[in-house]
């Protein structure tokens, strides 16, 4: 093949960005690679429909819509859990104060919260609490393109709260004067925020190509585990605008990464299957094996997953 198209977030612990810096990426994978940029998952999924992708770092639910309306894509790899993060201005009440997720909501009763994309992990989880607390008509969802625009929202006070990813937390943080309201571990356990999706036909035709990729991607993950300092550091020197403290605070407030796909990352995604048909976003029910392919990742990960391992500072 004369190149590999892989879409990527900006998000800063996806392996996407240490592959990217790593100038030996592509001499290892043995073919060119085109990275492109994509501000939400669903943007991506629209994508792969248009046949411009071969593999992307995207979140399930979205990759779930899209297999419903006959994308054909499949999940090959994990990557990262409990990616998903409720965050918003210092005087609003969290955990451990307030340890119930839907007192903690009603506090934003007639008000907006902001969630990227319309279809991403981020805006389904929400509503799914949302209407689990009986606030889903008393609460607006404001869905936003792209991570920047959600965060000037908050700082302008548009918005009184935000989900999303652990990097715009560190952004309400840093630049809104905020803190993290509810933790990611307990907000849907074992949720999966990324994993690797393949086109099937590049599956097929492409094979050894997607297991030299995984097995990258492995390397990267163990890199993101074992060294975070350096990781941060790399990561920070290749994105250009965001220094090293904030890459490292990103990978502290989730620090849950691995290639693997365990049971418990099938099971979450599962949940959502449910939760995506019981809000509209789906037609039907759908199996494992519609969404899955363990054959690779298997091969390459025979061991334990280190989801649970945590991060090592040295």
């Amino acid at each position: 093949m004369e190149k590999i198209r892989i879409g990527h977030l900006s998000t800063f612990y996806h392996t996407a960005l240490v592959l990217m810096a790593r100038e030996e990426t592509a001499g290892e994978l043995g073919v060119p690679v085109e990275w492109r940029l994509f501000g939400t998952g669903p943007a991506i999924v629209k994508a792969f429909e248009k046949g411009e992708l071969d593999l992307a770092y995207i979140g399930l639910p979205p990759a779930i819509i899209g297999i419903d309306k006959g994308v054909d894509i499949v999940c090959i790899a994990g990557g990262h859990i409990e990616g998903t993060v409720l965050s918003a201005k210092n005087h609003y009440r969290g955990s451990p104060e307030v340890p119930d997720l839907g007192e903690i909501l009603r506090q934003f009763t007639g008000m907006s919260i902001g969630v990227p994309g319309n279809g991403s992990i981020h805006d389904v989880i929400l509503r799914e609490y949302l209407e689990k607390s009986g606030l889903e008509k008393d609460i607006e969802v404001a869905n936003f393109a792209w991570s920047d625009i959600l965060l000037e929202a908050v700082v302008k006070d548009k918005v009184a709260a935000a989900v999303g990813t652990p990097a715009l937390a560190v952004s309400v943080n840093r630049y809104a004067g905020g803190k993290i309201l509810y933790p990611p571990s307990q907000l849907w356990p074992y949720n999966p925020s990324y994993g690797i999706l393949a086109a099937r036909d590049f599956l097929v035709s492409e094979k050894e190509t997607a297991e030299k990729f995984l097995i990258l991607h492995e390397e990267a993950s163990s890199f993101l585990r074992s060294n975070a300092p350096e990781a941060a550091r790399l990561i920070s020197g290749y994105v250009g605008f965001v220094d090293e403290e904030f890459v490292l605070d990103t990978l502290k407030v989730s620090p849950k990464y691995c290639s693997m796909i365990t049971a418990e990352y099938v099971a979450s995604t599962m949940e959502f299957v449910k939760a995506l048909r019981r809000l509209g976003y789906i037609t039907r029910e759908m199996s494992e094996g519609e969404i899955f392919d363990f054959a690779l990742i298997r091969a390459i990960h025979p061991e334990p997953a280190h989801y649970e391992q945590g991060l090592c500072y040295s």
